[in-house]
Formats: structure tokens, C-alpha cells, sequence
């Protein structure tokens, strides 16, 4: 007589727990205290920014994207379609959008992109010093993603990967130097608005989105880039009044 064969109780692989990586994920996305003293390394980030060409010309590239990102997202609001952008060898960049080829839509969207990096870099500042660095970097890695999609050339998917890759490492692992690193990002922003300014008001081509608004207002493109320059004060006094206080209680 065949005894039938045991059947030894085989274990099924557990299923993953993946509610600690989401509680680990909306940890990194609270606020944390402020700490006044945590300015001081973003201020070396600037100081190696100003002294070193190449992290200069790093920090005029993340200032393109904000650019450029800028116009989408201006365009977008307004009732624009945004069809992708791209950021070139010589640190200029180049958004496509659609919509009526005329009117303050259209207007609002050319004059975007030059201020837009001031106006995030004071942004970023603010949320760095009040403790908001994890979901800062938290928003720029899911607007990074989107930015990806719309990548039209292979440096600047490269350019948007890299940036993305430094905000999803500096967010999970950077419980120390986040805030720190937001702050030094918005100084290098507002620093870099300030130098392609500069180069815009010097180039002269009238082919750069001073000359688009002059062709689309009666107003001369004198006047944009002065409204520019405005803009870029402003959210640079501004900055500098934050740094101003978290150094008075450091």
C-alpha cells in the first residue's frame, strides 16, 4: 500500500509594509524648527557660487529652468497650452506655449520668465528660515517630474534628472542640511536672475522677451526691462531683510 506523501505547509512571501516609507515620507514633508544658525552654510553656498565659475555657471543653468518653468507655468494660469522647453549649451532656454498670438495673456507670459527666479529665490528663503525645506523640496521634485515629461532635448532632460536626482537625495537623506540648502538655493536663484538680467539688457537682440513685449504693448522694451530690474530688487531687498533677522537671532 502507497502512503500518500506529506505536504509540508509551504510559506508565502509576506506582503511589503510600506506604511513606514510613508510615514517616513510625510516626516521628511513637516516643518521643522527654525534654526537661525543653519543660514550660516547657505551663505557658503553663495560665497562658492560667487568664487567659483563653474558652480556659477551650475547655478545660471538651475536659473534657465526656473526661467523657463516660469513662462510654462504663467502661460498655463493665463489659458496658454504649454508644449516643452529647452535649455541650451550657452545657458539660454526657450519655452513653447500656445494660445492667442496676442492680449495681456500672451503679454503676462513673455514677462514672467525674467523675474521668476528672484521671486522663487525669495520664496525659498522664507520657507527655508521658517523650516519648510522638506516639503519645499518635496514640491520640486514632483514639478521636476513634470518638467521632465516636457523636456525637448536630451541636455535638458539630463540637466532636469540631475536637478531632480540632488532634491530627491538632499530630501530623504539631508534631515540636517535641508533648510540650509533650500535658503543657499534661493540666494544662488537670486543671484542668478540678477546675471541674466545683466546679459539680457547688454545683449541687445531684439528677439528676447523685452523686445516680444515691445512688439505686443506700446510700451518700449526699456520699460520691461526696468520692470524687471524692480521685480529683481525687490525680492532681493526682501531676502536680504530675512537673512537680515535669522542673523540678529543667531
Amino acid at each position: 500500500m502507497t502512503m500518500p506523501a506529506a505536504t509540508l505547509p509551504v510559506a508565502l512571501p509576506a506582503s511589503p509594509d510600506w506604511s513606514h516609507l510613508w510615514d517616513e515620507a510625510v516626516a521628511r514633508l513637516a516643518p521643522a524648527s527654525p534654526d537661525p544658525h543653519g543660514l550660516w552654510p547657505a551663505l557658503v553656498v553663495l560665497a562658492a557660487v560667487l568664487a567659483l565659475p563653474t558652480l556659477r555657471r551650475w547655478g545660471r543653468t538651475l536659473t534657465t529652468i526656473v526661467h523657463e518653468a516660469g513662462h510654462a507655468g504663467v502661460g498655463i494660469l493665463v489659458g496658454r497650452r504649454f508644449h516643452g522647453f529647452v535649455v541650451g549649451r550657452d545657458l539660454g532656454g526657450h519655452a513653447v506655449t500656445s494660445g492667442k498670438p496676442t492680449g495681456p495673456g500672451r503679454a503676462l507670459t513673455s514677462w514672467a520668465g525674467y523675474p521668476a527666479p528672484a521671486l522663487l529665490g525669495l520664496g525659498l528663503v522664507a520657507a527655508a528660515l521658517a523650516g519648510w525645506g522638506g516639503a519645499v523640496l518635496g514640491v520640486a521634485i514632483v514639478v521636476l517630474l513634470g518638467l521632465l515629461v516636457m523636456s525637448r532635448s536630451l541636455l535638458t532632460g539630463v540637466l532636469v534628472i540631475l536637478s531632480g536626482l540632488a532634491a530627491l537625495a538632499l530630501w530623504w537623506w539631508g534631515a540636517t542640511w535641508r533648510d540650509a540648502a533650500v535658503a543657499g538655493l534661493g540666494l544662488v536663484l537670486l543671484l542668478g536672475a540678477w546675471d541674466s538680467l545683466r546679459d539680457v539688457a547688454a545683449s541687445g537682440d531684439p528677439n528676447q522677451d523685452h523686445g516680444t513685449l515691445a512688439s505686443l504693448t506700446p510700451l518700449p522694451a526699456g520699460f520691461w526691462l526696468f520692470t524687471w530690474f524692480l521685480a529683481d530688487a525687490a525680492a532681493t531687498a526682501g531676502a536680504a531683510w530675512l537673512v537680515w533677522q535669522a542673523l540678529a537671532q543667531a
